[in-house]
């Protein structure tokens, strides 16, 4: 059996919370005609895929806690003011950073089971299969965001994990 422990889950939460910071930085200084505009990415804009990304983390974090978060679509716009947006943002980064320095390596290798949005039972896997996907999704979905943002002419800065802050060997190349 695969032993996961929490050290790696508190780090993809840190590392979350960063990147959505520096994001809704740069974010901030984009006109909101230009973060809502379709832009032909799956959530079509900047302001949709951010709205995209906390929807999925409060839909698995609820999962997680056994506290259901109820949304109606995966592109449900939880918030059109950008500054509601981002306040929730950070409010969710921090019950999940909170959470990940709860998880205990047997509850992260017990079967986990839970049903879809759309009401389907899901195939029952390890715990921390879907930990791992609640934190891959944030980064895949992140990576469409920093690439619009480019396009736009903007720099959402360095994106990698060693640079991060606080991160040990921070500036060693």
């Amino acid at each position: 059996m695969m032993m996961h422990n929490r050290n790696t889950y508190q780090l993809m939460a840190e590392y979350n919370c960063w990147m959505n910071q520096n994001i809704y930085q740069v974010c901030e200084s984009i006109p909101d005609e230009q973060r809502k505009q379709d832009r032909g990415a799956f959530f079509k804009s900047i302001h949709g895929t951010l709205n995209h990304l906390l929807y999925g983390d409060k839909v698995w974090m609820g999962r997680f806690t056994n506290q259901p978060f109820s949304g109606t679509s995966l592109s449900q716009e939880l918030y059109a003011d950008f500054a509601e947006l981002r306040a929730e943002r950070e409010q969710t980064d921090e019950q999940i950073l909170d959470w990940s320095k709860t998880l205990d390596p047997d509850w992260l290798n017990q079967p986990f089971e839970y049903v879809s949005q759309s009401g389907q039972k899901r195939p029952v896997m390890p715990a921390w299969i879907l930990v791992t996907h609640l934190f891959n999704h944030q980064t895949h979905h992140r990576g469409q965001v920093t690439t619009l943002i480019k396009q736009l002419g903007y720099e959402p800065g360095v994106t990698d994990i060693p640079w991060m802050p606080g991160v040990s060997g921070l500036g060693s190349e």
